[in-house]
């Protein structure tokens, strides 16, 4: 039995609601984008620097154009 290859890292720009990032980590790894996103959402009222990593992430992360 083979397994499929895992995807690349990249943001998902056909589920995306502000840059994808949200969506294409969830993507890769196979988990819920809408739980992945409320994670996030939540994890910005605790400190840290979770924004600053989202926007960094948006920055690095290449855009998956792939339709």
């Amino acid at each position: 039995m083979t397994l499929p290859a895992p995807r690349r890292l990249a943001r998902d720009t056909r589920h995306k609601m502000i840059a994808g990032v949200c969506a294409g980590i969830a993507r890769r790894y196979g988990l819920s984008t809408s739980g992945l996103r409320l994670a996030f959402v939540v994890s910005c009222v605790l400190p840290g620097p979770q924004f600053i990593a989202y926007l960094v992430l948006w920055a690095i992360m290449p855009r998956d154009d792939r339709h």
